[in-house]
């Protein structure tokens, strides 16, 4: 075997690991602020919700650059726009780092959150250089990086700020980006072979207006006041941008998102699903890592501190990660269609838990095994039901817009906590009172429920749709299991291959 043969095989070997370590590192870094905004705001001077910004900032650049990273990544230049975004991330990390004061910190975090769009890139990767045999579970596992990512970087952040300061936690993810950097450099493959499509400049500035103006509200509400004029304001003239954004994607000739392939009821039932259950997880998150730390005088809470916090979300990461490994056993005991209803099941039952068990810290635990299992089932499955729908050179975008509605979705799940909490905060009082972690987990119990209720309802309309159709999309309808495994793997190889370009009456055109 020559040498050009070693290297490719080498190559091909380690890209799996490399892209998923990628998506772990951007899931770390973007969770690195979390538990240090109390302390940031001491260290630099600033009020709790300045401090709040290091986190905000991220999540905004993130929802506004993946998209926009989406649709280049779909083109030549893929190769180019990983390695461009790890770049800015080891550059943001640093600027974090350095002890430059408050402002630059927070530009920092501004260029770590265009690492968020890679996830999405790194899926797009793994289906065009795959087997189909091991597309599969890496895309699974690539999809899940960003749940389980959230859970490694809190109490890595603890125990390093609490042992170093502050600032270590940020050389800690330079130190880590640049790894992945160099790794990226050394296995991604090429893709100067692919077709070019202009940018849709207009959508993408759109989209990103649209977005920052939506997750503004959602992160400012407590400070501004959820019934304040400029709030209001910003809430009509973001919903303003995204009609219009609608409007030119569904009438442009390349547009940013392709929404007509959201027509497909498997897409769509990714893209709600995605929407909805990012509430749900994150509302569940905030409750739980806000109750732990809260002083026991209150009547509650453990006054833990931020490494004790951390580790009550390491279950959640590891039973995430673990999760990958029971969906293609679930799906071939039942059905693939089950797969999402039976993630929202577990997931309930965690916010149950949390609900009625959580007078100690090892219920707390549990708590947060049973979530990570059950997001880890919901998220792992969407990105391959996306990818055996839609044509090879749109999985890019259409995986983008799924991961922005679910930042969107984590927005949302966190300001509702935050609303809950604050409405249940007796006058003159700091604390909220335990009924409004109770109130809080019923309302998570119901956001759990409509979201199985999404799954089954727009995956039976997509069978019966598929049945009439095309054969390759019956892996939804789930009469025969081992049928409906080879006919996944088909849909999965076409994906994989590119095939379904060529099938203008098939998946794609559907």
């Amino acid at each position: 075997m020559d040498t050009g043969t070693d290297r490719r095989t080498w190559r091909e070997r380690a890209l799996v690991p490399v892209l998923v370590f990628l998506g772990m590192v951007v899931a770390v870094i973007s969770s690195l602020g979390a538990p240090l905004v109390p302390t940031l705001a001491v260290v630099d001077h600033v009020s709790l919700s300045d401090a709040q910004w290091s986190l905000t900032i991220t999540l905004l650049v993130g929802a506004v650059a993946t998209p926009t990273m989406g649709r280049l990544g779909d083109g030549p230049h893929r190769r180019q726009v990983i390695l461009g975004a790890a770049a800015v991330v080891l550059a943001g990390s640093v600027l974090a780092a350095l002890p430059l004061g408050f402002g630059w910190l927070v530009v920092g975090r501004g260029l770590q959150g265009v690492g968020l769009g890679l996830t999405p890139l790194a899926i797009a990767t793994a289906r065009d250089a795959l087997s189909p045999e091991r597309a599969r579970p890496a895309v699974a596992l690539l999809s899940i990086t960003t749940v389980a990512g959230v859970g490694l970087g809190y109490p890595l952040t603890g125990l390093i700020a609490q042992s170093f300061g502050v600032h270590a936690g940020f050389w800690f993810g330079s130190a880590i980006s640049a790894l992945a950097l160099l790794a990226a450099v050394l296995v991604l493959p090429s893709t100067a072979g692919r077709a070019r499509h202009p940018l849709d400049v207009l959508g993408a500035v759109l989209l990103g207006a649209a977005i920052a103006g939506l997750l503004l509200v959602l992160s400012e509400g407590d400070v501004w006041g959820w019934s304040s004029p400029r709030l209001l304001g910003l809430a009509a003239a973001a919903i303003a941008l995204t009609a219009w954004w609608v409007l030119h994607e569904l009438r442009t000739a390349h547009p940013l998102v392709d929404l007509r392939l959201a027509r497909h009821r498997v897409v769509l039932t990714a893209d709600v699903t995605g929407l909805i259950a990012g509430v749900a997880m994150y509302l569940l998150m905030s409750l739980v890592t806000r109750f732990v730390q809260t002083p026991a005088v209150a009547g509650y809470g453990f006054g833990a501190s931020i490494v004790v916090t951390g580790l009550v979300l390491l279950p959640f990461s590891v039973a995430s990660v673990l999760s990958s490994k029971l969906v293609p056993v679930l799906a071939r005991r039942t059905s693939t269609a089950l797969v999402l209803p039976v993630g929202c099941a577990i997931s309930l039952v965690s916010m149950l838990t949390f609900a009625f068990a959580r007078d100690s810290l090892w219920e707390l635990f549990v708590t947060m095994a049973i979530a990570g299992l059950g997001v880890g089932c919901t998220f792992a499955v969407m990105p391959g039901l996306i990818v055996s729908s839609v044509p090879a050179h749109e999985t890019g975008s259409a995986i983008s817009f799924n991961q922005v509605l679910r930042y969107v979705g984590y927005s949302t799940g966190s300001a509702l906590s935050a609303a809950v909490l604050e409405a249940h905060t007796p006058a003159g009082h700091l604390l909220p009172s335990g009924s409004g972690y109770q109130s809080a987990a019923l309302l998570g119990c119901a956001v759990w429920v409509v979201t199985g209720a999404v799954t089954i309802v727009l995956l039976r309309r997509a069978a019966a749709a598929a049945s009439a159709t095309s054969p390759a999309t019956m892996v939804i309808a789930g009469a025969d299991p081992k049928e409906e495994e080879l006919l996944m793997e088909e849909s999965i190889a076409d994906a994989a291959t590119g095939e379904d370009d060529a099938r203008p009456a098939g998946r794609a055109a559907r």
